[in-house]
């Protein structure tokens, strides 16, 4: 069976079989930013890409770090979500184990591939706490200030147990609009300046 993809490059892609050279990074930063979290859902006019939400969870896993984090780090974070973006779906939390072991499956395997391809180490235990510490702070964040929810339903409807931040980590770095979504364009054009940039200094050899 096969189930084929064509990228924007040319290239193709079989879902159901995927190796780590069917996509380029162009083609990645696209199927992110016009992937949507929260069931493309939205307070605002656009929806929430998660080419954006990567940058910020990638920003969060920064700030809350006591020492700079290699790249190589900082890129597993960039791309912790990069399987979505092949797939062109991110499924709501709670819907995942109706989808069955097949969806496992194949999520597993974009996700292998991934790791391939930009040679990213396995996550530790110790490193993937930290990594959902940021991930469900940002989602936290944005249910309340991107998706409409209340401090309160965060906690006591969609059971995430995180702060809510205040200040949108993305501000700082882009001098966006707080929290707003970005168009899909933009999305995916600061996402492959993220990762482009943090392979640079990859392939520099920079270890801090």
């Amino acid at each position: 069976m096969r189930a084929w993809v064509r990228m924007p490059s040319g290239k193709r892609l079989d879902l159901l079989n995927p190796t780590p050279f069917d996509w380029d990074d162009s083609d990645l930063a696209l199927g992110l930013a016009r992937t949507y979290r929260w069931g493309g859902h939205s307070a605002w006019p656009l929806p929430l890409s998660v080419a954006q939400h990567s940058i910020a969870v990638m920003l969060l896993r920064r700030m809350a770090s006591p020492t700079p984090l290699a790249p190589v780090v900082e890129l597993r974070e960039l791309l912790h979500d990069a399987e979505e973006g092949l797939l062109g779906f991110d499924a709501v939390s709670p819907i995942k184990p109706f989808l069955g072991e097949g969806f496992r499956a194949l999520t597993r395997r974009l996700e292998q591939a991934v790791f391939l391809r930009y040679r990213l180490p396995a996550w530790t235990p110790a490193e993937h706490q930290l990594h959902k510490r940021a991930d469900r702070l940002a989602a936290a964040s944005e249910a309340v200030h991107v998706a409409g929810w209340s401090e309160q339903e965060v906690r006591t409807t969609l059971k995430i147990r995180s702060a809510v931040l205040a200040h949108d980590p993305l501000v700082d770095v882009y001098g966006c609009a707080p929290w707003e979504p970005w168009p899909p364009g933009l999305a995916a054009e600061r996402f492959l300046e993220a990762l482009e940039h943090l392979q640079r200094r990859i392939d520099e050899g920079d270890a801090a």
